[in-house]
């Protein structure tokens, strides 16, 4: 039996979920959609995309994770938040993560806050961080869907070109 069909099905599934995953915090997406880009190339026996090509991927697919944690700290930062507030906006993110969607969208946001007035800040202040820190997570979401593009976009030009 055949399974190059099965296996590029999966393949396709697992792009597809990898790519939710980037937007929802509920899935890993960065891993899965890798995941499945290999799957893709495994199904052909890497005759068409290798692993040279596989590493550019995979180095794509850890540039999500870089963009996420800085994209969070530089918008908080931008809108003039102290180092306390970019520390607090950075472990807001990471903490947040573990709360599911509510904790995506507020943790970076109420750890600027809580570092900004731990700095000793007013509550407005404390506030133009945490909209900053709001605005570079959803920076930072447009950018790793374009790095999920451009990894999805080099698979296809290497294997259909």
């Amino acid at each position: 039996m055949d399974t190059t069909i099965p296996l590029w099905a999966l393949a396709a599934l697992l792009v597809l979920l990898g790519i939710g995953g980037l937007v929802l915090p509920a899935l890993p997406g960065a891993p899965i959609l890798f995941g499945g880009l290999v799957l893709a190339a495994w199904a052909e026996d890497f005759a068409y995309v290798g692993w040279g090509w596989l590493s550019l991927i995979g180095g794509l697919a850890v540039l999500t994770y870089v963009v996420d944690f800085a994209a969070t700290a530089l918008g908080a930062k931008r809108f003039g938040a102290s180092r306390r507030a970019v520390i607090g906006a950075t472990v807001g993110a990471i903490v947040g993560i573990f709360f599911g969607i509510p904790g995506i969208l507020l943790g970076p946001f109420l750890g600027a806050v809580l570092g900004e007035l731990s700095a000793q800040r007013t509550l407005p202040e404390a506030g133009r961080a945490g909209l900053g820190a709001a605005l570079g997570l959803a920076a930072g979401i447009a950018v790793k869907l374009t790095l999920a593009f451009a990894m999805v976009g080099v698979f296809a030009l290497v294997r259909f070109f």
